[in-house]
C-alpha cells in the first residue's frame, strides 16, 4: 500500500562504527505516531524501552532524532523536530526549531535521521541524497555560533558549487543545525542551533549532540517532496492557509516582541527576579524600545507568511555587534526582568551571548535567576562565584553564562540545570533549595506564570505536562480546546509551526496529504492520547539519576503557591485544591489512574499493550501495586 506524505525512509547513522544505513518507516508506525514528537517517542521506546531507566541521556546508548512530519514543507512555515532521551527530564521532549534542514531532508528522500553511538573525535554529518558522509569537525570544535556558521556555510557552499554548479546550475546552499561550546561541554541547558540564533532549547539536546562529538548535521536534497494523496486539494488548502495567515497583521508587525512589557503589566505573569514577582510597569521594556534595534523587521523561514521574527543588532556602545532573533518574548523575559534587567540593549546582548554559546535562553535564564536569588539570600557567596551577582548587572550574568557554557567553577554545577543544581548545592550548603527552583520534572517553566490566572496556563498546567515545564505544550481543560497539550502534540508530530495554525486547516492538510481519515476529534480521542500516554510512561520510568514520583512531582514549583507581592493581582496564587481537581479530570480523560499511570484498559484501547511491563516497573518502584 502506498504511503503518501512520507518518503518511507529513515537514515540511521552509527557514529561509534562510522556506518550508516537506510531503514523503512512502516505505514502502521507512521499512521499511529505521525512523525516528529510522536514518532520520536515510539522509536525511542522500541530501541531503549526495556532498559530505559538505565540509559544515560549523555551516554552513547541514547539516540538523537532529527525528524520531519507529513505536513513539513506543505503547510506554510517550516519546523524540524529534535528529540531523544532528555538530559533534563529523563523523558522524551519534542523540541522544534525553524530550519530548512526539514525541507532538505524531505527533498533528499528521508523522513528523518536517527543518530546512534558516539564518535571518538569531533565530526559533522553531511547528507546529500544517497551520499552520506561523516566528516571531521576538528576545525569547528570549540567555536562559537557565529564562527561555526560562517566556516561551515563557506565550506559546504564551496564544496557544492565545485561539484554541482556546472552540471546542475544555480542551487540553494545546504542547510544545517549545530551546537556551540555549551553543547560540546554537555551542558544540560544546551540547545541545538539553526541559522545564527534559532534554537531547539527544551530538552537539552545540544548536550546529546555534544556527548556524541557531533558538531553539526548538514543536509542538501535535490528531489521532490513526498507525493500527496490529493495534490489538487493540497493546492487549494495552501492558498486558503496563506490567505488566512496573511490577515494576522499584528503578529506580522510585532511578533511576540511586545510581550516583555505587556505580559507583566497586563496579566502579571512574567518572571521577575526569579519569579519572586510577576508584575512590573517598566516602560523601558516596551516593544518600541526593541524596535529601535531591529535591522530586519520581517523574518520568516521557508514558506512562512507570518514573518513574525525580528532581527536585532546593536550598532554602538559597549555591547556593539550583539545580534539576535528579536529577542522574542521568552528571551525578553528570562534574560530581562527575570534577571532584574530592564534595559533592552542589555537584554539583546544577553540573548546574543546565549546564541553564541549555544545555550537555551529559557532554561539557562531559569538557572541564572535561581543562582542570583541564592546570592541575594546569602546561600551563594562572592567566594562561591568569584564575583558579585546582583540583579540587573548584565555583565555579571554574561560572565556566569560563559562559565556555565564552559563548565568553569560554579558554572560546572549550574550547567546541570536548575533541578540538579538545587539538589547538589542544597546538599553542599545543608539547606533545602527547592523553593527557589522554578522547574517541573527537570525542565524550567516557560515565561508564563499561573498565579494571576490571566495568562494561558491553568492551575495544573505545568504540574502534569509530559514535557515538564515546557510552556509550548500545556495541558488544558476542557481537553478539546483549540490549544493545549493535545494540539501541541499534533503540531510537533505533523511537524508545523504552532503560530501558523488556523482553525481546522492542519487536519484538512493531513487528510489531503496522507489520505488518512484523521480528524481533530479522532486525534483527541486516539492518536493524541496514544502519543501523550507513551511520553508519560517514559517520563515516569525516568532514570538513571532522577526519578519522578507523581505523588510529589506532579505539582507546580513551590513559588507558584506564594501570593503575588505586587501589581493589580497582588495576593493571588495557585490553589492546591484546584490543581488536584484539574489533575483528576485530566487523568480521567486520558484513561490514567489517580497517580497518572495509564490503566491496562487504556493501553489495550490505544494499542499500547507492549507498555504493560514498563507500567508494572513504574508501579513497583512507587509501591503502588
Amino acid at each position: 500500500m502506498a504511503l503518501y506524505g512520507y518518503a518511507g525512509r529513515l537514515l540511521e547513522v552509527d557514529l561509534s562504527r562510522g556506518k550508516h544505513r537506510v531503514v523503512e518507516l512502516e505505514e502502521d508506525v507512521a499512521f499511529n505516531f505521525i512523525g516528529g514528537r510522536g514518532l520520536a517517542a515510539y522509536l525511542l521506546w522500541r530501541e531503549l524501552g526495556d532498559r530505559w531507566e538505565e540509559v544515560d541521556p549523555l551516554g552513547p546508548e541514547n539516540m538523537l532524532l532529527v525528524l520531519t512530519g507529513p505536513l513539513t514543507g506543505y503547510y506554510p512555515g517550516v519546523k524540524l523536530c529534535i528529540s531523544g532521551k532528555s538530559p533534563q527530564s529523563n523523558g522524551v521532549v519534542g523540541s522544534v526549531v525553524s530550519s530548512e534542514v526539514a525541507v532538505e531532508l524531505r527533498a533528499a528522500g528521508y523522513d528523518g535521521i536517527v543518530v546512534k553511538g558516539a564518535s571518538k573525535d569531533p565530526v559533522y554529518l553531511y547528507v546529500e541524497g544517497e551520499n552520506v558522509e561523516i566528516r571531521s569537525a576538528e576545525h569547528l570544535w570549540g567555536l562559537g555560533g557565529t564562527e561555526t556558521y560562517r566556516r561551515l556555510s563557506r565550506e559546504l557552499w564551496g564544496d557544492l558549487k565545485r561539484r554541482l554548479l556546472a552540471r546542475e546550475g544555480l542551487t540553494k546552499e545546504p542547510s544545517f543545525i549545530y551546537i556551540g561550546p555549551a553543547g560540546e561541554n554537555r551542558v544540560r541547558t544546551a540547545a541545538v542551533m539553526a541559522k545564527l540564533s534559532h534554537a531547539a532549547g527544551y530538552g537539552g539536546y545540544g548536550a546529546v549532540m555534544g556527548s556524541k562529538m557531533l558538531k553539526a548535521i548538514a543536509v542538501k536534497g535535490f528531489g521532490p517532496m513526498p507525493r500527496a494523496k490529493h495534490p489538487d486539494w493540497v493546492k487549494l488548502l495552501i492558498r486558503e492557509a496563506w490567505s488566512a495567515l496573511n490577515r494576522n497583521v499584528l503578529w506580522k508587525h510585532w511578533g511576540t516582541s511586545s510581550g516583555g512589557y505587556e505580559v507583566a503589566s497586563l496579566t502579571s505573569s512574567e518572571p521577575v527576579r526569579n519569579w519572586q514577582e510577576e508584575w512590573h510597569d517598566s516602560r523601558s521594556m516596551g516593544v518600541q524600545n526593541y524596535e529601535a534595534h531591529w535591522v530586519k523587521r520581517y523574518w520568516g523561514d521557508y514558506g512562512c507568511p507570518q514573518t513574525c521574527m525580528k532581527i536585532s543588532r546593536l550598532r554602538s556602545g559597549k555591547f556593539s555587534g550583539a545580534t539576535t532573533d528579536g529577542p522574542d518574548y521568552e528571551l525578553q523575559a528570562y534574560l530581562g526582568p527575570n534577571l532584574g534587567v530592564f534595559e533592552p540593549r542589555a537584554n539583546v546582548y544577553l540573548s546574543s551571548l546565549a546564541d553564541e554559546l549555544g545555550l537555551c535562553g529559557i532554561q539557562t535564564g531559569n538557572v541564572l535567576g535561581f543562582a542570583a536569588e541564592l546570592y541575594e539570600k546569602g546561600v551563594l557567596t562572592r567566594e562561591d562565584l568569584g564575583f558579585e551577582l546582583k540583579w540587573g548587572d548584565a555583565e555579571a550574568f554574561a560572565r556566569l553564562m560563559s562559565m556555565i557554557a564552559r563548565r568553569e567553577g560554579i558554572g560546572d554545577c549550574l550547567a546541570e540545570g536548575t533541578a540538579r543544581a538545587a539538589l547538589k548545592l542544597g546538599k553542599l550548603k545543608g539547606v533545602d533549595l527547592s523553593k527557589y527552583a522554578v522547574h517541573v520534572k527537570g525542565v524550567g517553566v516557560g515565561a508564563h506564570g499561573a498565579r494571576s490566572g490571566k495568562d494561558f496556563p491553568q492551575a495544573f498546567t505545568y504540574a502534569v505536562g509530559v514535557q515538564g515545564g515546557d510552556h509550548t505544550s500545556p495541558p488544558r481543560l476542557p481537553v478539546d480546546r483549540q490549544w493545549g497539550e493535545f494540539t501541541s502534540a499534533f503540531e510537533d508530530s505533523a511537524v508545523i509551526c504552532s503560530f501558523n495554525v488556523h482553525g481546522d486547516l492542519p487536519f484538512q492538510f493531513l487528510r489531503a496529504i496522507t489520505g488518512w481519515d484523521i480528524t481533530r476529534e479522532t486525534w483527541m480521542r486516539v492518536h493524541g492520547r496514544r502519543i501523550i500516554t507513551l511520553q508519560r510512561v517514559l517520563l515516569l520510568l525516568g532514570g538513571p539519576d532522577l526519578y519522578w514520583d507523581p505523588r510529589r512531582d506532579d505539582d507546580n514549583p513551590p513559588r507558584f503557591y506564594e501570593p503575588l507581592p505586587s501589581g493589580p493581582f497582588k495576593g493571588r496564587s495557585v490553589s492546591r485544591e484546584e490543581v488536584e481537581s484539574q489533575k483528576r479530570e485530566y487523568f480521567g480523560y486520558l484513561g490514567w489512574d489517580s497517580l497518572g499511570i495509564p490503566t491496562e484498559e487504556t493501553l489495550r484501547e490505544l494499542g499500547l499493550d507492549y507498555l504493560k511491563p514498563a507500567v508494572e516497573r513504574i508501579r513497583k518502584r512507587l509501591g503502588a501495586g
